[in-house]
């Protein structure tokens, strides 16, 4: 299997639910099996239940784990559809569904309902009693899961527990693709010819660019002798028969290899898009500046997570990668996005939507200003481009200068203290 029909795979396997119930059957089976085999050697009574007092114990815990089950599942779909239209529907596949809390809970519950009904159809004259013992602390287990589970999704449920979620992804995504922190201007990327000698177009399906092996196609490069240029961003989406790579060489390109370290997919995944996480508190913080929703507070959550990235992003050196082969020849070019691009998408579309309420004008105007201050001088100008925009949209909306100077104040709550002292009143 080539890695790209193997990164496939996995990202698959991590979005889907029905992966774990079925792991738990296997697990079960062989549970069931080595228990079978163990009581007779060990001989142990443990606590020496009866056939009728194990049937009843037995048909008790698979008929409250099923129940269980059928609760999580369907209280788990709701949530999702209420969570989806109130946030994004991007929080399903990148968050809710990878949940380990969620995926372990419904494992444990499955393998306690088939444990124990495996257990209950072997009873027929005597009880196994260490089989007896694994059910009743396994159904122990499942209620103990049960009665976490509700509490933890109602607290998962919070578009902060979303955010904060999101954006540890975001922090861990940005670290992974811009490996090198900032410092002074480097040397200029190496220039490429002005034309390649073979173009690499895209097969298959038109589809979504989700991740790129570099240390396969560095080796293919290498053996080729040449320079490979990934076209699109990843997270573009590609058309077929489009370009896919650029590649710089006299050598015979073998596309077959190269396709093979490019992973498509269906939708945008967060492992190598470092702005898939910022996509994804905007497309929230501006559905809750909607007219239907009106929930500026959410927003300005929203922006308090976007801080966070917007630093990390700040502080890593964000121009195009340059990967080398050990000889120190380069091999591939990786397209990143540049900080302008990263400040346009955190900053520009909250701004449009949420300019004229003032938590949203205080809130951005305080995280631009705090940007400024911890971040290097070369990233400023995209800061103080956005500061200008938003005092022109604040000239622009606001019809009372005061209500305009007080949305010029910066707040990191929105509406919240600012430090002004109140006069003094004999």
């Amino acid at each position: 299997m080539s890695w790209s029909r193997w990164y496939q795979v996995l990202s698959y396997s991590r979005a889907s639910l029905w992966i774990v119930p079925v792991l738990a059957l296997v697990f079960q089976q062989v549970a069931i099996r080595l228990t079978d085999r163990l009581d007779p050697l060990l001989g142990w009574s443990f606590y020496d239940t009866g056939v009728n007092g194990a049937q009843a114990v037995l048909n008790v815990i698979s008929t409250m784990t099923l129940s269980f089950l059928v609760f999580t599942f369907g209280s788990l779909l709701v949530a999702i559809q209420v969570a989806s239209g109130q946030l994004t529907p991007r929080i399903i596949a990148t968050t809710l569904l990878r949940n380990n809390v969620v995926r372990y809970s419904v494992f444990l519950f499955v393998f306690t309902a088939t444990y124990a009904i495996a257990t209950l159809s072997r009873i027929e004259t005597s009880v196994n009693q260490l089989s007896f013992l694994v059910a009743a602390v396994s159904g122990f287990a499942t209620i103990l899961c049960f009665l976490y589970l509700i509490d933890y999704t109602a607290r998962l449920m919070r578009p902060i527990s979303i955010m904060a979620i999101v954006a540890e992804q975001g922090l861990k995504v940005i670290d992974s693709v811009y490996s090198r922190r900032y410092s002074r201007p480097r040397p200029p990327p190496e220039q490429l010819p002005n034309r390649p000698h073979h173009v690499v177009l895209h097969e298959g399906t038109s589809s979504i660019l989700l991740a790129v092996n570099l240390d396969q196609l560095v080796a293919t490069a290498r053996q080729v002798d040449c320079i490979v240029e990934i076209m699109p961003f990843i997270g573009d989406f590609v058309g077929v028969g489009e370009p896919l790579l650029q590649v710089y060489g006299v050598g015979v390109a073998d596309e077959k290899r190269f396709r093979a370290a490019v992973a498509f997919g269906p939708e945008r995944t967060i492992e190598q898009d470092p702005m898939f996480a910022f996509r994804i508190l905007v497309d929230i913080g501006i559905k809750a500046l909607s007219k239907a929703i009106n929930d500026p507070t959410t927003a300005v959550i929203a922006i308090d997570q976007l801080q966070r990235l917007l630093r990390k992003v700040g502080r890593r050196e964000t121009r195009e990668e340059q990967i080398r082969d050990e000889a120190g020849e380069l091999r591939v070019v990786l397209r990143t996005p540049n900080w302008a691009d990263f400040v346009n998408l955190a900053i520009v579309e909250i701004r449009l939507c949420g300019a004229e309420n003032i938590q949203i004008a205080r809130r951005l105007r305080a995280m631009i200003n705090n940007l400024i201050q911890t971040l290097p001088e070369s990233r400023h100008p995209a800061l103080r481009q956005q500061l200008d925009l938003l005092d022109r949209s604040i000239d622009k909306l606001y019809v009372f200068p005061e209500d305009a100077s007080i949305a010029r104040v910066p707040d990191a709550q929105g509406l919240g203290p600012t430090g002004s002292v109140e006069p003094q009143i004999e």
